[in-house]
């Protein structure tokens, strides 16, 4: 069996990585939802402290992710969305394997709907 070797890609290693994070994937939803927010209006809903907020942002803004501009004592941050596309895009080349696993589970699940409704309706008839 050959083997091909894969175009390696840091950036999206580094992308999967931050996404990994359950943390992560709730600064960028706050941030897709609004166009920026301050590091301090980010960490509010979170249990954890500043500086834990702050190294989940420095993994995001590494994976590019985010960008971060300050002005005065304020660190204001926005969604960058370009790496999260080169991931769909590398997503998408697989997408026919779950694809077609996808409509085959669905077929069955028809099957099977259909197989109790017809034995409902013959309990139903015999009853």
């Amino acid at each position: 069996m050959v083997f091909r070797m894969v175009n390696y890609s840091p950036s999206l290693d580094r992308t999967f990585a931050a996404l990994t994070d359950p943390t992560r994937r709730a600064i960028l939803a706050r941030l897709e939802a609004q166009e920026s927010a301050s590091v301090s209006e980010l960490a509010q809903p979170f249990a954890i402290k500043l500086p834990a907020v702050m190294k989940h942002l420095d993994v995001l803004d590494e994976a590019g992710l985010i960008s971060r501009s300050k002005t005065g004592r304020t660190v204001t941050v926005r969604l960058r969305p370009e790496p999260m596309r080169e991931a769909m895009d590398w997503l998408a080349r697989y997408e026919r394997f779950w694809s077609a696993s996808l409509d085959r589970l669905a077929a069955q699940a028809e099957k099977r709907e259909a197989a109790l409704k017809a034995a409902e309706a013959k309990t139903d008839r015999d009853a």
